[in-house]
């Protein structure tokens, strides 16, 4: 399913803004092949833990999507010069917004899932290989390494894999 049916349905998933309404349907997509692998029929009342553990995986679709949107971004930002990718996801838009409450943005998911702001994660993109470590703890927050923590719900959590990949001299004052 990895080899032959992932790639062609994250195809340009670098672009997409992540809504809930999108993370539902990857995660449903991801159940539906695993239920059409294992030939377990939607009408059989089979919860997605036991076909998760029937197959023996757990969910990475919505985790792999996050992770190339994140390295996509690291891309983009380390590119030298004027460069119109890194204008768009750096600039605004002139001219007045639409009323009414703001779409999510595609910077949005970045700084949600980063917990860091535009100028710091920025900075922090320059270095390669914190960025790597960085955005593979929180992209897959499922490491065997018990050092970092398992899960990124809070502030604190964030922090705590902040201070694990020493990045204090990235952030201001």
């Amino acid at each position: 399913m990895k080899a032959l049916v992932w790639p062609v349905a994250t195809y340009g998933c670098e672009s997409w803004t992540l809504r809930k309404n999108e993370k539902t349907c990857l995660d449903a997509y991801e159940m539906k092949g695993l239920r059409k692998i294992l030939r377990v029929s939607w009408t059989a009342k089979k919860t997605n833990e036991w076909v998760l553990n029937k197959a023996g995986v757990t969910k990475e679709l919505l985790d792999t999507v996050n992770a190339r949107k994140l390295a996509y971004y690291s891309h983009t930002m380390r590119k030298q010069g004027s460069c119109l990718e890194k204008e768009i996801i750096q600039g605004t838009m002139p001219g007045a917004r639409r009323r009414g409450r703001p779409r999510t943005a595609w910077m949005d998911n970045i700084k949600t899932w980063t917990g860091l702001s535009m100028k710091e994660s920025v900075r922090m993109t320059e270095d390669r290989d914190k960025w790597r470590k960085y955005v593979h703890g929180v992209a897959n927050p499922r490491i065997e390494d018990h050092t970092i923590p398992y899960s990124f719900n809070n502030v604190a959590d964030i922090r705590s894999l902040q201070q694990y990949c020493s990045i204090e001299h990235y952030q201001d004052g």
